[in-house]
């Protein structure tokens, strides 16, 4: 059963900040949880390897490879606010194959399986059927840890919010990907992503009927990069409006 009540960071042990860049966070929870999910996959999976955040960032695609965020929203998860998750997903020989993401303050799984479709518990993901941007809602992230990008990232801004009913920031990009795939999102756009943000978004809005690219219209792969997504014609939509002016 899904509790109503927010989520309470323990005061007893409040978490350690870690920097780790310009606005960016690790704790002992991100390092313990990606150890932990890496030894349970890799003993379900003998050989497969782990690419992760925070102890495995530049492993390749070669073979088998669980490509893991133990705490996508670091920064929502330190100050309670509650809205982080994670993600995990299976790429064999670069080529997405199942993917996981797991809002933890709303108790929802969401997965998916190339070929086989999405679903968030027993219940099949469809993208939105919306096609006009003005009732379009999207979502979106900033750059905050490459602010050399954030004046281009304004002008995409400038051009977008006028055009729809909203555009949100939550914080958490495998939870935003997720809510497209639920038809929740419309739209997404981030200019800049890590793989383990969006892998296992990426394979559900796919498998939900959806459209995920880089920002110059190639399917999205498992690589570093902005990604835009969405239903099939809001994601056009998108794609023209956030080309360079």
């Amino acid at each position: 059963m899904v509790s109503d009540a927010p989520p309470v960071v323990p005061s007893s042990r409040p978490p350690v900040w870690i920097p780790k860049g310009h606005h960016d966070w690790v704790t002992e929870v991100d390092r313990t949880a990606e150890s932990l999910i890496g030894t349970v996959l890799q003993s379900g999976a003998p050989g497969s390897r782990i690419m992760g955040e925070e102890h495995s960032p530049d492993a390749d695609l070669e073979g088998m490879v669980w490509i893991v965020d133990p705490l996508d929203g670091t920064t929502n998860f330190l100050h309670g606010y509650p809205q982080y998750a994670v993600s995990i997903a299976l790429a064999i020989d670069g080529v997405l194959e199942t993917g996981v993401v797991l809002d933890v303050n709303r108790e929802c799984v969401y997965g998916a399986v190339r070929g086989q479709g999405a679903w968030l518990g027993n219940t099949p993901l469809r993208v939105s059927e919306i096609t006009d941007p003005a009732r379009a809602l999207l979502g979106t992230g900033y750059p905050f840890k490459k602010l050399d990008e954030l004046d281009a990232y304004l002008e995409q801004f400038r051009r977008i919010l006028p055009a729809t009913s909203g555009v949100r920031r939550a914080g958490a990009a495998a939870i935003d990907l997720a809510d497209v795939a639920a038809g929740r999102l419309d739209g997404f756009w981030e200019l800049v992503l890590a793989p383990w943000d969006i892998a296992a978004g990426i394979l559900l809005i796919r498998e939900a009927g959806g459209v995920v690219t880089d920002m110059s219209g190639r399917p999205a792969g498992v690589a570093h990069g902005g990604v835009i997504a969405g239903n099939p014609r809001i994601h056009a939509w998108l794609l023209t409006q956030l080309a360079p002016s």
